[in-house]
């Protein structure tokens, strides 16, 4: 679809709905045909596609140049054995710098429709002898074939030239040759349509294109309220001010109409035909309605709903400055009400030309986005370690695609900043197989790499093509690599991604993906354009149900406990080989002690006697309370040593030594061992586990009445050592209860 100079769409149908035969064709005569008997027989084209609409004035001198290029860049060339026209061994010639946004696109569009008739273009010129009698040369073909198209869709008619208009000579001469052919050109067309019965020369295109003309010319527009400049109830009260009223859904759209989309609350849908009333309400010259496709909200909305409280976002790939500042905005939006900084969204730029930069960069000013940073290097080359994107959580990439799901591809592209090079796969209807798997490969890399930063905690992946290859096995491709590469390299499994629901609500009325699908598609219709969008969300870790031994081991494996697991564990397991083993090193200590000054204090055997057989005798009596005596024994033992310090620092440290020389000269010495039954119980795993230490008790000295025949006899558990004192405290038992007087003891007191 061309537009002329100012700007206006011409009206043209896109459509082949009705047919007429050879007959009717040719009894209408061609007022532009020549009255020469020798061109009688040429059929003359119907009057009614020879009428012109209102100000088709034709272009300007520079926008056929512009677009000459674009064309010879982009045109179809074929074997040299189908070759009809020459255009010349010139291709990727570089684009004049245009600031004219409406002569850029004005340029670009008669380029794209040209290359969609390019076949029946050469097929006129080659039938009316113009391409090999005019002295054209072959690189200024291109330019033939652009002004061509343009004569052609204006009826021949001739061009009406503005004031002001730049003259450029070269334009000026083929357009003076297309006027002297301009009879035979139209007779060429007529016998091509009546060849291949053809109503329009729109019925020649390929299926897939026609119907993406025909809903391309019914798309609704789509407009994002920007929230950093005003609110939606704002702009729904100026829209209704301006007489616009609000209905339910995109099938009541009719006339001054508008409703809300059904997946973005923030974002409006309008009949097609009123975007310059929409300019009346100012609300698209202040900046606070920006009209874009539908399938460049999905993403951002998309980031907005993934990313947590504190965490940045970082784009890559193929967008405009509008996706750049919608998504700011939403991000804005969300943490307006946060005490934290604004996230930052991180922009790649690095395929960009200095003018696209900075036009990037007008927009985003524009729009009122501070929460904005260009990164000048490649994706490829970013990593986790760089200290701007420490704080990124969430990866929006939007790859170079085929655009195959798009019914306005070349509308789309030039808005997106897209490939210009697919134009001529897009004009056919279909995208060469050399190029789709280039594309494939250049968003393969772009998911892997997105996929290796430690810290990003998801990763939007959106195009707008319909080839499953792009799509849906690029997604999972990138899953399996990822997971082998962490099993490879030993990572945790929080390391592998997995694919997560859509965050979009599907309502009843609109169709959409089943609840059970992993990824969003919206198929391409006359209500919107088709994407593709999956979100891969990194695993979350996972749920370790840990005993109190193993989160001690932990604990002491970062140092955080001082080793006592380590210690428990030696305590646990010392309690299993040898659960006696705390009160029979007691009471061997005691036994020794006791032993060794029993050997020194000498007479008085027959108290011994008499104390040793009621010791014994209580031992057979009363099993049961030897059992309590020997756990209070060992408790008293230990909270004395830790009870009297003083106690134990005034030992003379020959005691020491003594109870290691008895120790070693009495071999024949053991203490009595005690039950299985008696075992101290291990302390719980909560409680803290004490160090063993040696106990070192005072030196207990005895009357000389013990008979040294009874120094190996072994004492029974019910001995009341609870009892003993200190040396120059200590009272002898009664001679009752097993003990000694008070005067024996008194008597045989030492001297220190």
């Amino acid at each position: 679809m061309v537009k002329n100079k100012n700007g206006e769409r011409l009206n043209r149908s896109s459509t082949c709905k009705t047919k007429k035969s050879d007959s009717q064709i040719a009894s209408c005569k061609d007022p532009t045909l020549s009255d020469n008997p020798a061109e009688s027989h040429i059929p003359a084209i119907s009057p009614e596609l020879q009428t012109t609409g209102q100000g088709q004035l034709g272009f300007s001198d520079s926008i056929y140049l512009l677009a000459s290029v674009i064309f010879q860049n982009n045109h179809l060339e074929k074997p040299a054995a189908q070759r009809l026209v020459n255009y010349g061994k010139e291709r990727g010639l570089s684009l004049p710098e245009v600031k004219d946004e409406e002569m850029q696109r004005s340029s670009y569009e008669l380029a794209f429709n040209t290359l969609k008739y390019q076949e029946l273009l050469e097929d006129i010129m080659i039938d009316s002898c113009f391409y090999l009698t005019q002295p054209m040369p072959d690189d200024q073909m291109g330019l033939v074939a652009v002004m061509l198209y343009d004569f052609q869709d204006r009826k021949f008619l001739p061009r009406e030239r503005q004031q002001g208009d730049e003259i450029e000579q070269e334009v000026r001469d083929v357009e003076n040759y297309l006027l002297r052919f301009k009879t035979k050109l139209a007779a060429s067309l007529a016998r091509c349509r009546i060849k291949h019965d053809l109503l329009s020369i729109e019925c020649i295109l390929p299926e897939s294109v026609k119907m993406k003309q025909e809903r391309s010319s019914s798309l609704p527009l789509y407009a994002w309220v920007n929230t950093l400049e005003n609110s939606l109830d704002e702009v729904q009260s100026v829209l209704e001010s301006a007489g616009f009223s609000q209905v339910k859904s995109m099938g009541q759209l009719q006339d001054k109409t508008f409703c809300q989309d059904p997946h973005c609350g923030d974002i409006l849908v309008f009949p097609a035909q009123l975007k310059a009333q929409l300019y009346t309400t100012k609300l698209l010259s202040d900046h606070k309605l920006i009209i874009q496709d539908k399938s460049c909200h999905l993403g951002p909305h998309a980031v907005c709903s993934l990313l947590p409280e504190e965490g940045d976002v970082l784009m890559s790939g193929c967008f405009s400055g509008l996706t750049v500042s919608h998504t700011a905005s939403l991000i804005a939006e969300k943490r307006k009400d946060s005490s934290n900084d604004q996230p930052i969204v991180y922009v790649c730029v690095s395929d960009r030309t200095d003018a696209q930069r900075e036009e990037l960069q007008q927009a985003v000013t524009a729009m009122g986005c501070k929460n904005v940073k260009l990164i000048p290097e490649v994706f490829q080359s970013l990593n986790g370690g760089d200290k701007r994107l420490q704080e990124v959580r969430v990866i929006l990439l939007i790859p170079k695609c085929s655009v195959s799901a798009v019914s306005n591809p070349l509308e789309f592209i030039l808005q997106e900043n897209g490939d210009t090079e697919l134009l001529q796969d897009l004009s056919q209807g279909s995208i060469a197989q050399s190029k789709l798997e280039a594309l494939v490969a250049q968003q393969r890399k772009d998911i892997d790499h997105a996929l290796k930063f430690p810290k990003v905690l998801a990763v939007v992946y959106s195009t707008c093509s319909s080839y499953q290859e792009e799509n849906e096995a690029v997604v999972n491709r990138a899953l399996e690599q990822a997971k082998a590469r962490s099993e490879q390299e030993g990572e945790p499994k929080q390391a592998n991604f997995r694919l997560s629901p859509s965050p979009f609500s599907i309502p009843d009325h609109a169709e959409g993906p089943e609840e059970t699908e992993p990824f969003f598609m919206l198929e391409p219709s006359e209500q919107s354009n088709g994407c593709f969008l999956a979100v891969l969300s990194r695993e979350p870790e996972p749920v370790v149900k840990e005993t109190p031994h193993e989160v001690l081991v932990r604990a002491n494996a970062k140092g955080l406990l001082d080793k006592i697991g380590s210690r428990k564990e030696q305590h646990g397991h010392t309690n299993r080989m040898t659960k006696t083993t705390p009160s029979r090193n007691s009471q061997l200590h005691l036994s020794v002690s006791i032993q060794s000054k029993n050997q020194e204090t000498k007479g008085s055997n027959s108290t011994t006697l008499c104390g040793h057989q009621e010791f014994t005798n209580r031992r057979q009596s009363s099993q049961g309370k030897a059992k309590a005596l020997h756990l209070k024994v060992s408790q008293n033992t230990v909270s004395s040593s830790f009870s009297s310090p003083k106690l134990e620092n005034s030992a003379p440290k020959k005691s020491i030594t003594s109870v290691l020389k008895a120790t070693t000269s009495t071999p024949s010495l053991h203490p009595a061992p005690l039950p299985a039954t008696l075992a101290v119980r291990p302390r719980r795993a909560p409680q803290e586990v004490l160090k063993p230490v040696v106990l070192v008790l005072p030196p207990v000295h005895f009357p000389s009445f013990f008979q040294p025949q009874y120094s190996r006899t072994r004492f029974s558990p019910s001995f009341n050592y609870n009892k003993w004192r200190n040396p120059t405290q200590s009272a002898p038992l009664s001679r009752t209860s097993g003990g000694l007087s008070k005067d024996a003891m008194v008597k045989s007191r030492p001297l220190l």
